[in-house]
Parts: C-alpha cells; structure tokens; sequence
C-alpha cells in the first residue's frame, strides 16, 4: 500500500508541475498555442483554460490528499 501511494504521490508530483506551467502567464500559455487567445482579453476567459484550471484543481486535491496519507503511513 505504501509502494502504491508513493508511485501515485510522484506521478501527482510531475503531474501539478506541468499542468502549472502549462497555464498563461500576462501572454502566451496553452490556450494561445492552440488560436484561443485571439479575441480573449482577460486571463483564463478560454475554454481551454477553464479545463485547465479543473485539471488542476483535481490533481492538487489528489496531490494533498496523498501527502496527508504517506505522513499518516509514515507515523505509524
């Protein structure tokens, strides 16, 4: 179990790090690389980044939750 949860804690870990910079800074990111930045001019108003901020969102959750399971594995 404790194999498991460290191999889902790294793939989680590399996974955060790239949907991260995946996202736009002021200009440029993953929705100007497909032709979604044209007429967008606030950030994340794509629908593309909206995905992307899910995606985020879900893998930083899995990323915490992981975290607190490893510590707690850990304790005992």
């Amino acid at each position: 179990m404790f194999i498991l949860a460290l191999v889902l804690h790294v793939v989680t870990t590399v996974g955060v790090v790239l949907l991260v910079l995946l996202h736009s800074g002021r200009g440029g990111g993953l929705s100007d690389m497909f032709g979604g930045g044209l007429g967008a001019s606030a950030a994340g108003s794509t629908v593309i980044e909206k995905n992307l901020d899910r995606i985020t969102i879900v893998a930083a959750l899995i990323f915490g939750f992981v975290t607190l399971a490893l510590a707690l594995m850990m304790d005992t």
